[in-house]
Formats: structure tokens, sequence, C-alpha cells
């Protein structure tokens, strides 16, 4: 978040005095706090600087982000990956098999939808992309207690005189 705040506070022009001597060691510790260098935070700085691209040089801000600018430019023109295109169409199905349940179904109720449709997918994969759409399903009621009852109070007399020994 320090990078961030950073990269918004700088003005246009002198993004490069962000490197003196004093904060430069401050920025290098600080590097996992913002991303810790797998993919997927390269995506996050990518987005980022996607976003804020009329504020700031993408230059600088690639150089703070610790990510290439041809990066930034290769994902741009970059088509979708395989699996992203799949995830696209099998969202589509699952939000549709969703809106059919009357928003009841839950990944398990899907998951049964789709292989028998003939669609070979995981539950797991199904759990994930209906957290990616925010879909979740109806569970059931839990039991509600109505009666609840007294220990400390007298128990009822035996009118009756039963024996049960």
């Amino acid at each position: 978040m320090l990078l961030v705040l950073l990269v918004r506070e700088l003005p246009n022009r002198r993004a490069h005095r962000i490197f003196e001597p004093s904060r430069k060691k401050l920025l290098i510790k600080s590097r996992g706090l913002v991303r810790s260098g797998d993919r997927r935070d390269a995506v996050a700085a990518f987005e980022f600087v996607g976003a804020n691209q009329a504020m700031h040089r993408i230059a600088t801000m690639c150089r703070v982000l610790g990510v290439s600018p041809g990066g930034y430019y290769a994902r741009r023109t970059r088509p979708l990956a395989a699996r992203a295109r799949a995830d696209a169409e099998l969202s589509a199905g699952v939000a549709e098999i969703h809106r059919r349940s009357r928003q009841t179904y839950g990944a398990p109720r899907i998951h049964a939808e789709l292989r028998a449709q003939g669609s070979a997918v995981s539950c797991k994969r199904v759990a994930r992309l209906m957290r990616a759409l925010k879909l979740r399903g109806v569970s059931r009621r839990q039991w509600i207690t109505t009666t609840v009852r007294d220990h400390a109070a007298r128990p009822a007399p035996d009118l009756v005189e039963r024996n049960v020994s």
C-alpha cells in the first residue's frame, strides 16, 4: 500500500525523486507489502497501471511497482488464454443454471447439471466461478427449537402413579 500511495501522490514529471537514498532503502524493504512477486500480483500491478495511466507515466509506475513496461503493453494486446475463455463460457452456463433454479442451486447441484449436460468440469471449478460471479445457493433452514425446558422448575406430579422400575 505504501508504494501505491507514493505513486498517487507523485506529480507527473517528478517521479524520479522517489528514489532518494533514504527512501530507496524503504521502498526496497517494503516491496513485499504491495506485491509478493508471484504472477497474480503482477496482474494486479498491470491493472493498477492501466487505471492510473492518465495521472502518471506508465514507465514510472511500472518501475515503482517492479514490473516491466513491456509486460504491461504485451498484456494489453495479448488475447485471453484458453482457460480464461473456457471460464467465461462456463460462467455463462453456471449463471443460467442458477437463474433457472430460482437462485437456489449451489455448486454441487450446478455441477451435477453440467455433468448431465455432458460438460466435464469439477465441482471446485464451479464453486470458484460462482464466487467470482457472487452467486450463492440457498441452504436449508436450521432446526428451530420452539420450547425451551426450564430445568429449575418443579416437574409435574405423577397423577397415574406409574411404577417404571
